[in-house]
Order: C-alpha cells, then structure tokens, then sequence
C-alpha cells in the first residue's frame, strides 16, 4: 500500500495516516472491549487495532526514510537516514524501560488485568507527538515537482541548500519526464538489488537476537532477571553502535560498512553457534553476541534503509515498497523458523542450538558478497545521480 500512498497522497499525508493508525491502534489496543464499535468478540476487536498498528508501520516503514532522503542534502543523506533507524533502536530501549517501570513491584495478576493496559495505552504518547509535529514539516521537493508545483518545490530547495537549488530542481524535473513510469523501467536487477538488501538484513538473523533475546541468554544458562538485564545490554550497543554508523556511512561509503559488517556477522554468529555445539556458553557467548549486534548496527541496520531509499529512481519511488514488503515477510520467515530449528528435538540432539546460527553465520557471508557484486556506491550523489548509474 505504501508504494501507491506516496504516490498518491505524498510523503507527508501518508506519514500523517500512519500517525493516526499508530493513535487508533494504541487506544484499541489499551481498550479493545470499549472501542468495540462493529461487535467482534474482544479477542477480535484486540487483533482489528493490532492488525490496524501493523498497516501504519509498514506505511512509516518506509515512507519515513523515503521522504527523509528526498529533503535531505546530498553530503549528509546517509546520516540523516540512519537517524530514522536509531530513533527506531530508541525507541526499543525506551519500551524496555516503560514495561520495566509500569510492572516493577506490581502482582501478576495487576499486570494480567491491568498493566498491559497501560503497556499498550502508553503509545499514544509517541504517537501524538508524531502526529502534531508532522503539520509543521514541508513536504517532499519531488513530490511536489510530481504534483506540478515547481514554485513551492523550489522554495523548499532554497531552503535546504540555496546553491545548488535550480539544479536539483532542473534534475528532478528531467527524471520525472514519465511520473508514472512501470517499476521494471530501470531494469529487474534495480528491483532484485532492492529485495536481496532487505531479505539479507533479515536473514543475517538479528530479530531472532531482538525478539528472542531473553530466551537465548536463559538457554546459556541465566536467570530470568540477569537475562532481562542482558537483553537491555543488548539494546544499549545497537544503540550505541547505530550512532557510529550516523558518522561514518557519509564518510566511508555505504558499501564498506555493509561488506565488512556482512563479515564480522557471520563470524560472530558461526562462532555462537559453536559455543553452543561445544556446551561452552558464558562470557564468551554473550561477547560473540554482542560483536553480531554491534557490526549490524553499524551497517546492514541504518545502512540498508539508507540504500533502500536512494536507489529507486524518482519515477518508480513506489517501487521501494516491494523491497520493504519483501523485508518485512522475511522477518516473518525468520521469527517463525529460529522456534522451531532452536526447539527441534532432531537438531538440539545433533547440534546442541548451534545449528540455526550457523545458518546466519552463513547468511552473512553471502551477505558480503551480494554486495560486493551488485550493489553500487551511493555516497555523496544526488538521488538523480544514482539514477543515471541505473540507466
């Protein structure tokens, strides 16, 4: 949906519904039964606003760095986006945070009846903010070029690098000759490069580390709360490690961070997995888990969206919803599969948990070298100069 929102409504309308998806599902999340207005049972009613927060991520997910590189510089773009994916880390932080304080010292059954209430209902707090901040930003030079408003287009150019503003202005206008051009225009393999970016920054595994991250650390050996305080160590380095990637991605280039991020993942993960086989869990464990979460923090996290939003040429933006589809099944794939290979009775017996590392460790390796042979160097071009790399 997002490809046809951005096109249609724009970056900024669209980012505004996903703001009031975010409020809508919060609420109806805190109170499925009282915002019940169609009469589904409450389980369903539940489900409608979660299903209803899964739209407005998707639509944000992608829009956001879409229209953050649009309006951003080109010598400080990748910066920029990257900013988009550590507000995300952030915001996973925080959350740990806000469910550790509204549960500490609280019964089971307040937290059962009432406490994920306010897990849910706290939400609304970002998700206002979202909203009512987003009348107070511009939207979008290229899609205002699309929409023939070339005037406002380059008053906002102006306004964001005076120089070079009739330029940029005239190199969109020129790549926006057909606005609504077929997705395959440039060629399959833009659309294949786009899709394998967003697969392998799944497949490398690191929402199996995120989601599953307490259940990891109990299999090692912790207890439940030196595994939750493990699981914030976690976060805190992918935090820490996506502000490296804030200040180096626009100096050293989006293909050297994510070629030798590819290497130190797969590393770290073979190197997991066969702490795990040998029954040598411990320091070294959490060490080897830790150099996974901070070389994708430093790459294939803020970078793939960085990427994700510069190689889709201005007349088949949309496009870039493919790619963010296809990221978001292969998290499905992912979080699905690590349960059932790390539960296995088969694979535990010959592996001892090892074996679903390997299997990222490998991931990482042909991570590399997807983008060694297909990915082209994005840094410091304008978004209309990758283009002619396409062409």
């Amino acid at each position: 949906m997002g490809g046809y929102i951005s096109q249609s409504l724009g970056r900024k309308r669209g980012l505004i519904l996903a703001a009031m998806l975010f409020l809508l599902s919060a609420l109806g999340s805190a109170m499925p039964e009282k915002l019940n207005f169609m009469g589904l049972a409450t389980i369903s009613s539940f489900i409608f606003y979660r299903v209803l927060g899964g739209i407005g991520v998707g639509l944000a997910s992608m829009l956001s760095p879409m229209y953050i590189a649009e309006i951003a510089p080109a010598h400080m773009r990748g910066k920029l986006v990257s900013w988009n994916q550590f507000a995300i880390i952030f915001g996973m932080v925080v959350v740990y945070f806000v469910n550790y304080f509204i549960a500490r010292g609280q019964e089971a059954t307040w937290i059962n009846a009432t406490g994920w209430r306010w897990m849910f209902g706290s939400e609304t707090i970002p998700a206002t903010l979202f909203l009512l901040l987003l009348f107070f930003v511009p939207e979008s030079p290229r899609f205002l070029v699309l929409k023939q408003q070339e005037s406002k287009a380059l008053s906002l150019l102006e306004r964001i690098n005076l120089t070079r503003a009739e330029k940029v202005l005239k190199d969109i206008k020129i790549s926006l000759v057909e606005k609504k051009a077929p997705w395959l225009s440039f060629g399959g393999l833009l659309i294949v490069v786009g899709i394998l970016l967003s697969v392998f920054q799944q497949f490398v595994g690191i929402n199996v580390v995120l989601y599953y991250a307490g259940d990891i650390f109990r299999s090692m050996g912790a207890e439940n709360d030196s595994s939750l305080l493990q699981t914030i160590i976690v976060g805190l380095v992918n935090l820490v490690f996506t502000i490296v990637a804030i200040f180096t991605v626009d100096r050293f280039g989006r293909r050297p961070l994510m070629i030798i991020g590819a290497v130190v993942m797969g590393f770290s993960m073979l190197a997991l997995g066969l702490s795990f086989f040998a029954g040598k869990m411990g320091i070294l464990s959490l060490i080897f888990m830790l150099c996974y979460t901070a070389a994708f923090a430093m790459s294939w996290g803020p970078v793939t969206w960085v990427l994700l939003s510069e190689i889709f040429p201005n007349s088949i933006k949309g496009a870039m919803s493919i790619a963010v589809a296809s990221m978001w099944v292969s998290n499905l794939i992912i979080s699905w599969t690590f349960p059932m290979m790390n539960e296995s009775s088969v694979l535990t017996r010959l592996f001892n948990h090892g074996f679903s590392y390997w299997i990222y460790g490998l991931m990482g390796f042909l991570a590399a070298w997807f983008v060694m042979k297909l990915v082209p160097e994005t840094k410091g071009k304008t978004l209309e100069e990758i283009e002619e790399t396409w062409k």
